[in-house]
């Protein structure tokens, strides 16, 4: 298991506040919404159509369950083309550990540099959202651009919601 964009996207929406959660709630989008949006997208990305999941499900087959139990087994994405991501293990660590995708840790560098440009010394969920939409992150991105955010009028509606604050 591992932590990806997806989970990054969810955490924003669970926050319960912040500037990117007040963005991302003020589109319609929650975390109920969201579970449902990138489980169908990783539904899709596995191979299976909404229409071949249903017809699983009516059999009693849960096709979410079976990529979550595969993805724990071999890594997130085994299911898809592109083949499973590599686990690496730290040593010595105390207590599970999950780590973060190659995707995860760029957005999280990206959510830092976008605190640097705004001037500020703290990184909030405005940050994560924006390095989200700067470049194509996959699911999570897909998600966010389909409601109609993007990049720049992200950005503008943080900088409204400073002013406001300020």
């Amino acid at each position: 298991m591992t932590i990806g964009p997806e989970h990054l996207l969810l955490s924003l929406v669970q926050a319960g506040d912040g500037v990117g959660y007040r963005i991302l709630v003020g589109y319609g989008l929650t975390a109920t919404e969201l579970e449902r949006e990138i489980s169908e997208r990783t539904l899709r990305r596995a191979g299976l159509s909404e229409r071949d999941a249903e017809a699983l499900r009516t059999i009693g087959v849960d096709p979410d369950e079976i990529v979550r139990r595969v993805e724990e087994s071999f890594g997130k994405g085994a299911l898809s083309s592109a083949g499973p991501e590599r686990r690496r293990g730290l040593r010595g660590s105390r207590g599970p550990h999950i780590p973060f995708t190659r995707e995860a840790k760029q957005i999280l560098e990206g959510a830092l540099r976008e605190a640097l440009a705004l001037k500020h010394n703290y990184i909030g969920t405005e940050h994560i959202l924006l390095a989200m939409l700067s470049e194509d992150r996959g699911i999570a991105t897909d998600v966010l651009t389909e409601h109609g955010l993007s990049y720049d009028v992200v950005r503008q509606r943080v900088l409204d919601e400073l002013r406001r604050a300020s």
